[in-house]
């Protein structure tokens, strides 16, 4: 039946395997006579030609014949069960190996001598029975893939928030949209070598790119001032980081708090020289800590307003020698053996505008 849902012995294929013609002349007269397509083997192997050639819905198959048993042909289609019910056919002392049968997937058993009727309430209550197992399996299917579309919309969702709320900040910036998109993508890859769990990877990918959204609150003489910023300039550039934690603080939305804890304390260093609490080891949050060694890598991999990109030996070299000074050296000890990683994001997502996003 090509829906694999029973709808009545006329529109079902029964398969009897038993090595004796009598026995399957008698199985094959009981079930035609109520309706069943019926189709014979004698053996296991030609069972399994059958089987390769035509729709089976059941078969009947005998436990005990020479070469292979019935057990072994359940054994062979067990990967296809329910898609095809199995019922055995076995003498009395045949019961032990009727109920490995029933273990290994057949749906029951009918003992020799059979009677029409008891052959009929079999293979009628295996069928039900698919049925019922292909009816749920297809439930099954079909809730995870409600679930599968419903993740996939939520974290659509979460994406465009932190787009759109990334947009304000980053049109008054000269850093491009890229740069806020690779970060995301370094932390979620980075975050996947240590482990973290998919969703752990999901939450940091939409909250890295966060980091400069307080640069919103800094004036655009000195955001985008070509030349070195003076000491007081530099003041009013280093609350971006607390103006980002203000923007973000307050929500239940997982992303969002841990995107404020990284605006926070994405330049605080191991040291404990950073801003704006100088925090240290530890004590800075560990996301904050991965997007600040990832926010340097792509600063100085990448052609900015100030600078033209360095040379990738520099920038490893910028990258081992803050190892314990700027940055966590348990991350650079796992981001510099897998570089090659980073370097693809780097190489596939160029510095041109977020394509199609025109902001608010």
């Amino acid at each position: 039946m090509a829906d694999h849902a029973w709808v009545g012995p006329k529109q079902t294929s029964v398969l009897i395997v038993d090595d004796l013609p009598i026995v399957r002349l008698a199985l094959q007269r009981i079930l035609t006579k109520a309706g069943y397509r019926c189709l014979e083997a004698e053996d296991v192997a030609g069972a399994l030609a059958l089987l390769a050639a035509d729709g089976i819905d059941l078969i009947l198959c005998d436990i005990q014949m020479p070469a292979a048993s019935g057990l072994d042909l359940v054994r062979a289609i067990q990967d296809r069960i329910p898609d095809i019910s199995v019922v055995m056919v076995s003498s009395l002392e045949d019961t032990e190996t009727a109920i490995e049968c029933l273990q290994q997937g057949a749906f029951g058993y009918v003992l020799k001598p059979f009677q029409p009727r008891e052959i009929l309430v079999q293979v009628n209550s295996a069928l039900r029975r698919r049925m019922l197992e292909i009816a749920y399996r297809d439930r099954e299917a079909q809730l995870a893939r409600k679930v599968r579309e419903q993740t996939l919309e939520i974290r659509q969702s979460r994406e465009e928030i932190a787009l759109r709320l990334i947009s304000a900040s980053e049109h008054r910036d000269n850093e491009t949209g890229m740069h806020v998109r690779r970060i995301g993508l370094y932390a979620a890859e980075l975050v996947r070598l240590l482990g973290w769990s998919e969703l752990a990877v999901e939450t940091i990918e939409s909250a890295a790119p966060m980091h400069d959204i307080g640069k919103i609150g800094v004036p655009d003489a000195i955001l985008q001032k070509p030349a070195a910023l003076t000491p007081d300039e530099w003041v009013t550039m280093k609350m971006h980081t607390t103006m980002g934690a203000t923007i973000l603080k307050g929500s239940t939305v997982p992303f969002i708090q841990m995107g404020a804890r990284i605006a926070l304390g994405h330049h605080e260093k191991w040291d404990g020289s950073g801003y704006p609490f100088g925090l240290r080891e530890q004590e800075i949050p560990i996301e904050a800590r991965i997007t600040s060694l990832l926010d340097v890598y792509d600063a100085v991999s990448n052609r900015r307003h100030y600078k033209e990109p360095w040379p990738e030996h520099q920038v490893i070299q910028v990258i081992r020698e803050g190892a314990g000074v700027h940055f966590d050296p348990d991350l650079v000890e796992l981001f510099l053996p897998n570089l090659d990683r980073f370097r693809e994001i780097l190489a596939a997502h160029p510095n041109d505008p977020l394509p199609g996003f025109t902001g608010l």
